[in-house]
């Protein structure tokens, strides 16, 4: 992953999936498995599966039968997604880099992703991997965010943090609102011998019952978290600043926009 990627450790792991989960990620989520789930599959592999919040809407869908495998490239991710399933409940935990899936060819009848390819360094070879490990006819299913400026939660916080940091500005929440071109994205499938591919927007409306926790989880659930303490900020000022803005501009409720893609 990228170096972005690849720091979601420490205390950011529990900020992610308490806070940013249910004010960000649950209902792509929803929307996520129930795409896996209407293919009937017999074996599903995550990627990026972060604290398992897909994980667990698949776990919930998909029949006992299936096998379901899980895989972040951060061991303090699942280990949090682990908590999310009792003992007996078929799920297989991996650690997997996604530009390397250390998985024998054709092994999986879908292979799903949320918020993760934006953080693949090499996309096109991670596309190929999914293809490898696919069988012939399977599906990849993944979203990406939109821009900044379709989820205007993120550009407010991007905007926030840059007035703390003029002149060497964070840049985490760049990475994952930077992979949004569906002509893009529609060719390195297909240079990766996807067929049948599809794309579409998926808008969704969610609540912010308090600023001041949805800032903190902005803040703290991710590697701008480091970035500010590197910077020698403090991050409960720039929580305390990003909060009132948050207030003023969003309310109670925001949209967010993703891309869903599907492929054969």
């Amino acid at each position: 992953m990228t170096d972005h990627g690849s720091k979601f450790i420490g205390s950011i792991p529990g900020y992610y999936d308490s806070v940013l989960g249910p004010h960000v990620f649950y209902g792509f989520a929803d929307d996520l498995a129930a795409r896996v789930a209407v293919r009937n599959p017999n074996s599903v592999l995550e990627l990026a599966s972060g604290t398992g919040i897909v994980t667990r809407r698949l776990r919930n869908l998909l029949p006992d039968s299936c096998r379901l495998i899980a895989s972040d490239l951060n061991q303090p991710m699942l280990d949090v997604a682990k908590t999310k399933f009792e003992n007996g409940e078929r799920v297989e935990f991996k650690v997997i880099d996604a530009n390397d899936i250390e998985i024998d060819d054709e092994i999986f009848d879908v292979v799903v992703c949320q918020f993760g390819i934006m953080f693949f360094p090499d996309k096109g070879r991670s596309n190929a991997e999914v293809r490898r490990v696919l069988k012939p006819g399977g599906s990849y299913i993944f979203s990406t965010w939109d821009s900044l400026t379709e989820n205007l939660f993120a550009q407010i916080t991007q905007n926030e943090v840059e007035k703390f940091f003029p002149k060497d500005p964070p840049t985490f929440y760049r990475a994952p609102f930077s992979y949004h071109d569906r002509d893009e994205i529609t060719r390195s499938l297909a240079d990766a011998q996807f067929s049948d591919v599809s794309n579409e927007y998926l808008s969704l409306e969610s609540a912010i019952p308090s600023a001041s926790q949805f800032a903190r989880g902005l803040v703290f659930g991710n590697p701008l978290y480091d970035e500010i303490l590197n910077r020698g900020g403090n991050p409960d000022e720039v929580c305390a600043s990003l909060a009132a803005v948050l207030e003023k501009e969003l309310g109670g409720k925001m949209t967010l926009r993703a891309l869903v893609f599907e492929a054969s």
